[in-house]
């Protein structure tokens, strides 16, 4: 695929796994788990299990690692040609990017956990020299140190009651009688309910629209808990996404596989999976069929639909998979600039026109990344993403660009999930409760950072049988630093006090 349409360039695949024993290591050096390869055809492979995991992201890798270490002989299937994935570690013009997934933070203590058991290095963004903001007359540039300093009051305003809404955020219904107050509002109910000046509401909109997909579908309380989640502040909250796996969001997949070593059949999209009394068999589209007393679907929840499954899907199941969980025509580029050629951030309004919402180059010599959720924005157009480009930027000047358009990918449907109103108190419960022998994983239904790494891997431990984390245990997990944890650039959060 050349560079410039969805999905970009990838690397050549390497065969890192064999007969269903994972070469412990060798995948570690490896950018991108693309690498990862298998004989299908070994005799030694089998065709019974203990357990079969659906989906090799983050919440089945996880999963699986957990259930290796309790002796279980376990099957990972995968679509792809890769692991990870709603998580993507690419390379793209000689430089480390992330298609999909990037960000870890001490507030996320399952993620952060994982990167003090392996000691995976990290590295902080630089963050921007100066930040382009919406105002009623286009976008004013300003310095980081002012930049956010009414976004800050705004945002708290927002997030008025979060955290009496979700006290502890690790348990999003302890406060039910809360929840079912506010589950039906969206993000678009809660910036008319604030009445806020049009020079305010564009300051919050780039947020809002990416995170909903639109401000329309997007749930309240989901943002609601991310905020409670972050320790209720700004800087909490705008902090999360300063770290990043040094090696890729990658190195943390092949470190579980490196530890698990399980049987792993990438290329095998699953088309039904059917259940007795006694066994789940589980059928690929290529005609494959594989067997086990236990099925884990940790798939995202808008792919179930692709799937056929009996008996039926209990009917939360079947509504979650058809209206949708993951944020829809979501695209995430990386764009190569002659000009400008320094570091900054930028984000742009909801329903202005602009097609892309947020884009930033947060290190010297690297590439931007930028974000849309326009459904109409057609990111094979090379002139369509330069002049979306100079709309937020008059005088940008791109070389070159890939993008992974999630919306179109058959076996993601979506990008990151992000629940519309009424979901977390209708549907969340019931999304966690096995069918019959078939269970269900990953970051669209995790109890915690819903949507993130760090909610795939709590929905990994969750359903395997692992404790997760809350409480003290989570604060003990944020507070470990086994790994050699960077110095933040304050330039962004000068002021603000961020950590």
């Amino acid at each position: 695929m050349e560079s410039g349409q969805p999905g970009g360039r990838g690397l050549p695949r390497r065969s890192l796994f064999k007969a269903g024993v994972a070469l412990a290591g060798a995948a570690v050096a490896t950018t991108s788990a693309t690498a990862v390869a298998e004989d299908t055809q070994d005799p030694d492979l089998g065709r019974d299990f203990d357990v079969i995991v659906v989906g090799a992201g983050m919440a089945g890798v996880t999963a699986t690692r957990e259930l290796r270490a309790k002796g279980k002989r376990v099957l990972l299937l995968e679509a792809r040609n890769r692991v990870g994935g709603r998580t993507w570690t690419d390379t793209w013009n000689g430089h480390m990017i992330e298609r999909g997934g990037t960000w870890v933070d001490r507030l996320q203590p399952h993620v952060w956990r994982e990167l003090n058991r392996y000691e995976l290095p990290i590295m902080a963004d630089a963050g921007p020299t100066r930040a382009f903001m919406p105002t009623i007359g286009g976008f004013g540039e300003y310095d980081p140190s002012v930049a956010y300093v009414r976004q800050k009051e705004l945002f708290t305003r927002f997030f008025d009651r979060s955290t009496e809404i979700f006290p502890e955020p690790f348990n999003p219904l302890k406060r039910r009688d809360l929840v079912a107050q506010f589950d039906g509002f969206s993000l678009r109910d809660r910036l008319n309910q604030m009445a806020l000046r049009p020079e305010d509401e564009i300051l919050l909109t780039s947020w809002t629209s990416l995170y909903g997909g639109t401000s329309e579908r997007g749930a309240l309380t989901l943002i609601q808990q991310w905020w409670a989640l972050s320790g209720g502040t700004f800087e909490g909250f705008h902090g999360v996404n300063t770290y990043r796996p040094a090696k890729g969001t990658v190195s943390i997949l092949n470190a579980m596989l490196a530890e698990a070593k399980p049987v792993l059949k990438l290329n095998s999209p699953v088309k039904s999976v059917v259940q007795n009394a006694n066994k789940v068999t589980v059928t690929t589209r290529a005609g494959e069929a594989f067997t086990a007393p236990e099925v884990i679907m940790a798939t995202p929840v808008n792919v179930w639909r692709t799937i056929s499954f009996s008996p039926a899907l209990p009917a939360a199941h079947q509504e979650a998979t058809t209206t949708g969980v993951g944020v829809p025509h979501e695209k995430k580029l990386w764009i190569d600039l002659s000009n400008p050629t320094d570091r900054f951030v930028a984000e742009a309004p909801e329903g202005l026109g602009y097609p892309i919402c947020f884009m930033g180059r947060f290190n010297d010599n690297q590439p931007v990344v930028a974000f849309s959720v326009d459904s109409t924005f057609d990111t094979t157009d090379g002139n369509a993403v330069e002049r979306a480009v100079q709309k937020v930027i008059p005088g940008a000047k791109m070389r070159d660009y890939t993008a992974a358009n999630w919306h179109v990918d058959p076996f993601s449907l979506g990008a990151g999930a992000y629940r519309q109103p009424n979901q977390l108190i209708r549907l969340h419960a019931k999304l966690q409760q096995p069918h019959g022998r078939v269970k269900f994983a990953g970051a669209d239904i995790a109890n915690g950072w819903n949507g993130y790494i760090d909610g795939a891997i709590e929905d990994g431990l969750r359903v395997a049988g692992s404790p997760t984390l809350s409480g003290p245990a989570a604060a003990a997990a944020s507070a470990e630093e086994r790994i050699v944890v960077p110095a933040v650039n304050r330039e962004l959060y000068r002021g603000l006090g961020i950590r």
